[in-house]
C-alpha cells in the first residue's frame, strides 16, 4: 500500500535498456556460482529501492529480526538516497511501506555543544561516497568527521562511532521523534552506561490504536556527562524526562585517547524487563563479532538458492531481491518467549516463535509462497502467529503492525495467506483451529467494539453477491473501508472464498465447501455486459462510476483493466465472460502493449506500463509497480499462449536493476522482491491460497533450491534451462525428473516428490503448454 507522493524520474530508462541488452542476453560464462571465498552476501546491494519511492532501507538487520537499524534522512518512511542529511539511526523500519511507520529512537553522534533537540535541525550532512552497506552491516562517514557503523542481532541493534579527538563527543537518543505520530515517551538514564526508554506511537497512513516499544541502550564505557531534554530545553545532569513527545537523552564521552564508542540497544514490545532480558540474551558481544554473525546468518539464508548463469547485474539484482524477501515479517516475542498480543495482554509462546507486521494485501500474492518454499519452519510459525491474533483479539488481521491492527487495505487477504500455509503442509496440528477462524472471518463482520474491520462489507456481499461501492461513506473505524472499493473487494472476497472452499472440502466440511465454492463465482455479479468489464455496483445494485474501464471507480489502487484478471480461481469462466480465448488474448495483448513489447521490451515496460510509483488510476495497461495485477502475466497460461507469459515476465524483470532506483514501486515487505525472485526462477504462485505454481522460462541456466526435509523430503529442487537468454527464451519442452511435462504448472505435491524441472528453450514459440488441458485448473 502506498500513498501518492511523487512520480518516478525518467532517467532510469537507460538502466532498464542496459539490463535487457547486457543482462538477460549475457552469456552464461559471465557468471558462475560464488567460489574461491566469494560469498553470496557480496552480491547484495541494500541500496536498491532507496530512491524513487521503493522505500527500502540500507541499514542492518538479520533475517526476520525485530530490529532494523538504519539511517533516517527525512523521507516519510526513513531513508531516501536523494537526500544528504541523516537525522539519526533508528531501530525499526519495514521494507517498502508506503506511509510513515517505525523510526523509533533515532540515535545520532555529534560533537560540540548541544543546542538543538529537533532532529531535522541537528541532522548530520553526509555523502554517498562514504557509505557502505551489506547484509547485516552499514557504515557512513558524516561531514562532522564521525564514522558511524551499524549491525544487529535479532532483538538488538549495535552501533559503533569513531569520533574525532575531542572531549565533547555526544550521542543523542531522541525518544520523542519517530516516522509516525509519537503520543508519549519516557527517557531514563539508569547509570553511567545505560539509558532506558518507553515510546508510545500511533499511525500508519491513518491514526490507529497506539502501541509501545521499550528500549534499553548499554554503552561499552561510561559517559563523562549526560542529561536530558524536553520540549526544546536541554538540561545537564538530569536523569529522567517524560511527556507527550519532544523528549530525549544526551550522553557525552571523551575521545581524545580512545576514539570509539559502542552502544547496544535492545527492543521489546512487552515491557522494560523484556528489553533488559533481550539485552542480556543477545548483547555483550563486540561490534565486529555481531557483524560477522549477522553476515553469516544472511549467507545461510541466501545459500538456499544457488543460481548459475546470467550476467553480474542480474545476479546482484536477484540476490538483493532474495535478501529483501527475508526481511519480514518480524520476530515479536522476546528471548524469554513473552509477547504482547492484540488483546494488549502478555502471552508466552510454546513451541513456536511469535511474529508480527502483516502487510497481507501485498504479501499474500508472492512473498508468502516464497517463504513457504524456502523458509517453511518460519512460515509455519508466522501462520500460527496469525492464528494467535484471532485467538487473543477475536478476529484475524488485515494489516497488522506491532501489537495493533491498522486496517490498511481492503478485501480478505488473510484467507489466501492461511489457506496457502494449509496447502503447503505448514498447519499440521492447527488445521481445525485455522478453519474455525477462517470460517468466522468469511461469514461474519467484527463488532463495533473490535478494532478490526475484517470483511467490512460481508453482510451485503453474502446477501447480494457483491460488496457495494458507497462513495463518501463515513468510516466507522480507522483505516481503509471495503465500501470505498466495493468492486475490488468483491473480487478479493470471491478469491478468498474459493481458497476456503477447497480447504473446507479437504477437511470434511462438504456443505461449507459448496457454499464457499458457489460464492467464489460472485465475480460474475460485478461483470457489466455492456462494457465487457468488471464494474462497481452501488447499494441499490446499479452499476456506478464511469463506464470507461480505464477510469473506473470502486477499485483499490487500480482500474477495471488491471483487476479484470484477478479471478485466478476460475480463469476459464472469466475468459468465457469476455468472449472466449481469442477475445481474451486480444485484450491481454492490448493490456501488455504486446506488439510494442516484442519490438522493445525494456522501453515498453518503462514508458508504457509505468506511470509513476503512486499512479494507480486512469490506466488501461499493466502496472508492474503495484499488487493487483502481479499475477496477470500468467493469464496467458490459461489462454493457450504460454510463451507470451515469458515475454511479459522477462520485460517486467528489466524494471529491477542494481541501482538505488532499481525497485519497481514500493517493496511492500518483500512483495515486489519475491515477485522478482520467483519470476526469475520460472515458478510463480498463480493461484494465491493454493499450491499451484505456474511456469515460465527462467533467466538462469540453473537454480538449485535447498529445501527443508521436514516439509520437502527430497531436500532440494533444481530448475534448469541451459542457454536461456533474451534470444532463446521460449520453452520447447519441459521434463520433471526426466518425464515429459505437458502442463504449464506444478503442484506442491510435485515439488515435494520431484528433484528437478528441466526446460529446453529455443528462439521461437512452440506448441508446449498450448492444449486446454495444460492450463492451471479451476479451484474447486
Amino acid at each position: 500500500m502506498r500513498p501518492n507522493r511523487r512520480t518516478r524520474g525518467a532517467g532510469i530508462a537507460l538502466a532498464a535498456l542496459a539490463l535487457l541488452a547486457g543482462v538477460l542476453a549475457a552469456p552464461a560464462a559471465q557468471a558462475a556460482p560464488p567460489a574461491g571465498g566469494t560469498q553470496l552476501t557480496d552480491l547484495v546491494n541494500p541500496f536498491i529501492g532507496t530512491e524513487n519511492e521503493g522505500n527500502t532501507y540500507p541499514g542492518a538487520a538479520v533475517p526476520f529480526g525485530m530490529v532494523q537499524l538504519s539511517p533516517d534522512t527525512g523521507h516519510n518512511t526513513g531513508y531516501d538516497h536523494a537526500q544528504d542529511h541523516i537525522r539519526g539511526f533508528s531501530s525499526v523500519h519495514l521494507s517498502g511501506v508506503g506511509c510513515g511507520l517505525g523510526g523509533d529512537l533515532p540515535t545520532l553522534p555529534t560533537t560540540g555543544d548541544i543546542t538543538e533537540t529537533d532532529y531535522a535541525r541537528y541532522a548530520a550532512k553526509f555523502g554517498h561516497d562514504t557509505e557502505k552497506a551489506s547484509p547485516g552491516y552499514y557504515r557512513v562517514g558524516l561531514d562532522s568527521g564521525i564514522t558511524a557503523e551499524l549491525t544487529a542481532t535479532t532483538r538488538t541493534g549495535v552501533q559503533r562511532y569513531t569520533f574525532p579527538a575531542t572531549d565533547k563527543a555526544n550521542v543523542l537518543l531522541n525518544a520523542g521523534q519517530s516516522l509516525h505520530r509519537t503520543i508519549s515517551t519516557t527517557v531514563e538514564i539508569l547509570d553511567a552506561r545505560t539509558v532506558r526508554t518507553a515510546i508510545t506511537g500511533s499511525g500508519f497512513c491513518q491514526d490507529t490504536k497506539p502501541y509501545t516499544v521499550y528500549t534499553v541502550t548499554r554503552f561499552d564505557r561510561p559517559f563523562t556527562a549526560s542529561g536530558t531534554w524536553k520540549d526544546g530545553k536541554v538540561s545537564d545532569g538530569t536523569t529522567r524526562s517524560s511527556g507527550s513527545a519532544g523528549n530525549g537523552a544526551w550522553l557525552r564521552f571523551d575521545t581524545t585517547q580512545d576514539r570509539t564508542v559502542e552502544a547496544t540497544t535492545a527492543l521489546s514490545y512487552v515491557d522494560a524487563a523484556g528489553a533488559a532480558g533481550n539485552l542480556r540474551a543477545e548483547g555483550g558481544r563486540s561490534f565486529d563479532r555481531v557483524a560477522r554473525a549477522a553476515q553469516g546468518a544472511w549467507e545461510r539464508r541466501l545459500e538456499t538458492v544457488r543460481a548459475q548463469g546470467g550476467g553480474d547485474t542480474l545476479r546482484r539484482t536477484f540476490y538483493s531481491s532474495l535478501y529483501r524477501s527475508f526481511l519480514a515479517p518480524n520476530i515479536g516475542s522476546d528471548a524469554d518467549g513473552r509477547y504482547t498480543g492484540w488483546d494488549q495482554k502478555i502471552h508466552r509462546t510454546s513451541g513456536f516463535d511469535y511474529y508480527q507486521n502483516w502487510s497481507l494485501w501485498d504479501t499474500y500474492r508472492t512473498q508468502t509462497q516464497l517463504l513457504s518454499l524456502l523458509a517453511p519452519r518460519e512460515a509455519r510459525d508466522m501462520a500460527i502467529s496469525v492464528l494467535k491474533i484471532d485467538e487473543e483479539s477475536g478476529w484475524l488481521p488485515k494489516w497488522g503492525y506491532g501489537t495493533v491492527e491498522t486496517n490498511i487495505m481492503t478485501g480478505d487477504p488473510v484467507t489466501p495467506f492461511l489457506t496457502n500455509a494449509y496447502a503447503q503442509g505448514l498447519l499440521k496440528g492447527y488445521e481445525d483451529e485455522a478453519y474455525r477462524a477462517l470460517k468466522k472471518n468469511a461469514d461474519g463482520v467484527p463488532p463495533a467494539a473490535s478494532p478490526a474491520v475484517g470483511r467490512e462489507a460481508n453482510s451485503l456481499y453474502i446477501r447480494d453477491g457483491y460488496a457495494p461501492y458507497i462513495k463518501d461513506r463515513p468510516h466507522t473505524k480507522p483505516g481503509d473501508s471495503d465500501f470505498d472499493h466495493g468492486a475490488s473487494a468483491t473480487l478479493e472476497y470471491a478469491l478468498a472464498d474459493a481458497m476456503l472452499g477447497r480447504m473446507a472440502r479437504e477437511l470434511g466440511h462438504p456443505e461449507d465447501a459448496a457454499r464457499y465454492t458457489a460464492r467464489a463465482q460472485n465475480y460474475r455479479k460485478i461483470f457489466d455486459p455492456s462494457t465487457g468489464f468488471f464494474r462497481a455496483r452501488d447499494a441499490q445494485g446499479a452499476f456506478t462510476g464511469p463506464a470507461d474501464p480505464a477510469k473506473s471507480e470502486g477499485f483499490h489502487e487500480g482500474t477495471s483493466w488491471q483487476y479484470q484478471w484477478l479471478v485466478p480461481q476460475d480463469l476459464p469462466g472469466m475468459v468465457s465472460l469476455i468472449g472466449g480465448q481469442d477475445a481474451a488474448n486480444r485484450r491481454l495483448d492490448s493490456f501488455f502493449a504486446y506488439d510494442r513489447l516484442l519490438a522493445d521490451p525494456a522501453k515498453t515496460a518503462r514508458e508504457v506500463w509505468v506511470n509513476g510509483p503512486y499512479s494507480y488510476y486512469n490506466a488501461d495497461k499493466y502496472n508492474p509497480q503495484n499488487e493487483p495485477d502481479l499475477i496477470a502475466p500468467y493469464t496467458y497460461l490459461s489462454t493457450g499462449q504460454p510463451w507470451k507469459t515469458t515475454d511479459v515476465v522477462h520485460a517486467a524483470l528489466t524494471l529491477f536493476t542494481d541501482a538505488p532506483t532499481g525497485m519497481t514501486g514500493n517493496d511492500d515487505l518483500g512483495t515486489m522482491s519475491a515477485w522478482m525472485v520467483l519470476a526469475s526462477i520460472g515458478i510463480f504462485p498463480v493461484q494465491p491460497g493454493t499450491d499451484t505454481w505456474g511456469l515460465s522460462t527462467p533467466v538462469f541456466d540453473r537454480v538449485d533450491l535447498s529445501l527443508d526435509r521436514r516439509y520437502y523430503p527430497r531436500g532440494g529442487f533444481t530448475v534448469t534451462a541451459p542457454g536461456t537468454s533474451s534470444a532463446d527464451r521460449y520453452v520447447q519442452s519441459a521434463r520433471v525428473d526426466g518425464r515429459d511435462l505437458a502442463r504449464t504448472y506444478l503442484t506442491g505435491a510435485d515439488l515435494r516428490a520431484a528433484r528437478s524441472l528441466a526446460f529446453t528453450v529455443g528462439s521461437a514459440p512452440s506448441g508446449w503448454g498450448t492444449a486446454a488441458s495444460a492450463a492451471p485448473p479451476v479451484v474447486r
